[in-house]
This record gives structure tokens, C-alpha cells and sequence, in this order.
């Protein structure tokens, strides 16, 4: 007989982070689950077929996170069709400059619902399926901003200082119901496409590791759920050798 299989979702499995963090997982054999903004359904379609040719076990689900229907169901669909959530990771950005005097409502409650609404949607409902069962490792992807707000990123501050207090939160109410809740803080320039194009000297500082590489990254969520429960961390903050606290 089959063992059910484990499953970890990444919400928010963009090209860069969060698609290392659902190839990590599924290196360690459980089944992952990504999603993306349904615009974007092809790219997520792509990593699915990478992860399955590499002989890993994915499945592709183009949501909008900040949807509570689409949540609820994607949740259901999974635990019912496809197996027992295993780690759920939150790994929405949201990340946009604006002086004070030109973030508009607009801007500044689609920040929130990205970053803080969705986190907690996700987070809720991840709870209400592991709860029951007493294990599960839910992790949220945090930034610089999570601690402190800079220049021009009055919505993103925002946004991201409500998905640390919500961290902390599910933290305190569900480790002792056996859940848990972490935060990664990620402080630095990720390498990507926006990092190539805005560093003229991007090559040489990824080569001296002044770069904080995706695959680097994801090791650690991993680590995280792996974690003992007798020593779990809550927070983790994570920078290149090089970067300025």
C-alpha cells in the first residue's frame, strides 16, 4: 500500500525564490504545489514541468491569494485530491517605491491585501487543516521592511510589518497545538532580473556571494521544517556576508 503523500505549497512560487524553495522541497520528496497569479499561469506551468522532469512530484494552481474563495478551495482541493499539507510557504512580495505623497489608496490597499491580507488567508486556512492533525511547518517570507520601514516604502513597510505580527501571532497560538510558524527575513538583493539590471557590477558581486542566491535561500526553509521540535526557531534573518545591518 502506498504511503499518502506529503505535500508543501508555495504561495507565491515566482521565478526566483519561490520557485528554488518548491524545488527544494521536492528534492526531499514531498509533493509541491505552486501558485501563482493567474497571468502568470504558463510560467508556473514551466516550473511544474522542470520539477516533474527531475523526477519530483508538482502541481500547478494559478490563484489569486488575496481571493478567500479561492483560498478556501485551493486548500480543499489539496488535502482532499492530492495529499496532507506537509509545509505551507507564504512567499508573496509586494515590493514598490513610492514617495508618501504619491502612494494613492489604491497602491497603498493592494500592498496590504498582496502582503498582509493574503498571508493571512493562507495562514488561517493552513492552520485550520494541520491543527487537527497536530504537525505542520508554516513559513512567511518577510524582507528588510518587515523590521523597518525606508524611504519610499511607506506601503510595503506596512504591509510587511502586519505579516510579522501575524507571524508571531500564529506562533504563540498554534507551537503549543504543535504548528510551527516561521518568519524568514530577507535582507539584501536577491539575484534575479531586477538585481542584473539595476547593478552594473551584478556579475562580480555574485561571484564574491554579495549576492543572496534563491538556492542558498530555500535551504533554508527547508531547514527550518526539519527543525526538532524541541529547538524550532521563530525568526530567521538572512543577508550576505557582506550586506550592512
Amino acid at each position: 500500500m502506498n504511503e499518502p503523500e506529503r505535500v508543501c505549497l508555495v504561495v507565491g512560487a515566482g521565478i526566483g525564490v519561490g520557485s528554488s524553495i518548491a524545488r527544494a522541497f521536492a528534492r526531499r520528496g514531498l509533493t509541491v504545489c505552486v501558485t501563482r497569479r493567474p497571468r502568470h499561469a504558463n510560467e508556473l506551468n514551466e516550473l511544474v514541468d522542470e520539477i516533474r522532469a527531475a523526477g519530483g512530484r508538482a502541481h500547478a494552481f494559478p490563484t489569486d491569494a488575496r481571493s478567500e474563495d479561492d483560498v478556501i478551495e485551493l486548500y480543499r482541493h489539496i488535502e482532499d485530491e492530492i495529499g496532507a499539507l506537509e509545509v505551507v510557504v507564504f512567499n508573496i512580495g509586494a515590493n514598490v517605491k513610492f514617495a508618501v505623497t504619491e502612494t494613492t489608496t489604491r497602491v497603498y490597499t493592494k500592498v496590504w491585501e498582496m502582503a498582509a491580507l493574503a498571508g493571512f488567508l493562507n495562514g488561517r486556512e493552513a492552520a485550520r487543516h494541520m491543527t487537527p492533525r497536530g504537525r505542520g511547518t508554516i513559513i512567511f517570507t518577510g524582507a528588510t521592511a518587515s523590521l523597518r520601514g525606508g524611504a519610499g516604502f511607506s506601503a510595503f513597510a506596512g504591509a510587511k510589518h502586519a505579516l510579522r505580527a501575524l507571524a508571531q501571532s500564529m506562533a504563540r497560538e498554534l507551537g503549543p497545538q504543535g504548528i510551527h510558524v516561521g518568519h524568514v527575513v530577507v535582507d539584501g538583493s536577491i539575484d534575479g532580473a531586477f538585481a542584473r539590471d539595476t547593478k552594473p557590477e551584478f556579475e562580480r558581486l555574485l561571484a564574491e556571494d554579495r549576492i543572496l542566491k534563491p538556492d542558498d535561500l530555500a535551504e533554508n526553509y527547508v531547514w527550518l521544517w526539519q527543525q526538532p521540535r524541541s529547538a524550532w526557531t521563530h525568526e530567521l534573518d538572512l543577508r550576505p556576508w557582506a550586506e550592512t545591518w
